[in-house]
């Protein structure tokens, strides 16, 4: 059994690859992450072990199927507390299990297929639920965003897949001077020290940027398109019924829905949350930025 260790949002990961042919390259946008031996005595947030020889046949009840990206997601509760995750690819076909415990700190993925993209999608995937899921009590939340750094500040922005997140931070990296892109899809928000810091993560979605660095967090935009380039800040309360469906969280697990709901109230009361409503062009990035951009 070969042993890896990650940093991703100031928490170290533990990866144990007990298959013959499963190894850390199975996860390469990981590299960026990687923590060299010695360097950190931290106790891991979570442990996953990758054995396809793992069987769990014991009583589960089902949460319920899920849908994420065209990929499938059906949830198991087992009757110590701990879970079950079945991930599907768009084609139906099941490429892995994720068995963890009710903290989600002791994790098992078996892989299923034997096609690396297969075998890479359960296992990143695996990877992901399992840091949303242990850290949520830790002040940290993993938010379905695009985000753009300019001048040392993070600016988050969140929408439902589709309505132009990307667009909108590729408009700020072309139309202002400066700015560099930190994550197009998943970052991480922790807390730390009272003070909301994004982090890049090993998960962007599409876009290959897999950036091992951090900034504070300048502001959080809300995207949707409309006819006209327009902005206003929201209430608290809008914020946070925004923000809630960008968090990695589950509803039906109480300490995971109330640590999420904690780290979103935190980020509410520190940074503040608008609401653009715009079109593809250089004008709503260069609106927005003159609204929320913090001044150097």
């Amino acid at each position: 059994m070969t042993t890896a260790r990650y940093r991703v949002g100031g928490h170290v990961l533990c990866v144990q690859f007990a298959d013959a042919d499963a190894t850390a390259e199975l996860i390469p946008s990981f590299r960026p992450f990687v923590l060299e031996e010695g360097k950190s005595d931290d106790e891991p947030l979570f442990t996953m072990t990758v054995d396809s020889t793992y069987r769990y046949d014991g009583p589960r009840t089902e949460v319920g199927q899920f849908d994420g990206s065209g990929n499938n997601y059906g949830v198991y509760r087992m009757p110590d507390g701990g879970y079950q995750i079945e991930m599907s690819n768009p084609a139906g076909e099941l490429c892995g299990i994720l068995t963890a415990d009710r903290l989600f700190r002791k994790c098992t993925t078996q892989l299923l297929r034997e096609e690396w993209t297969n075998r890479n999608f359960a296992l990143n995937n695996a990877l992901m639920m399992a840091y949303a899921f242990s850290s949520a009590e830790q002040q940290t939340v993993l938010l379905h965003a695009s985000v753009i750094r300019k001048d040392g500040y993070g600016y988050l922005m969140t929408a439902p897949s589709g309505t132009g997140k990307s667009t909108h931070t590729y408009l700020w990296y072309k139309n202002i001077p400066g700015c560099d892109l930190m994550n197009d899809d998943n970052p991480v928000v922790r807390i730390v020290d009272g003070r909301p810091i994004i982090y890049g993560t090993p998960w962007s979605g599409k876009t290959p940027c897999y950036r091992n660095i951090q900034a504070p967090v300048g502001a959080i935009v809300r995207i949707q398109q409309r006819k006209k380039n327009e902005i206003r800040r929201m209430s608290p309360v809008e914020s946070l019924a925004q923000l809630l469906p960008a968090a990695s969280s589950m509803k039906w697990d109480e300490r995971v829905y109330l640590g999420v709901c904690d780290t979103l109230s935190a980020i509410i009361s520190s940074v503040s949350i608008y609401e653009l409503g715009c079109l593809p062009d250089a004008e709503a990035a260069l609106l927005c930025y003159s609204t929320v951009g913090i001044k150097i």
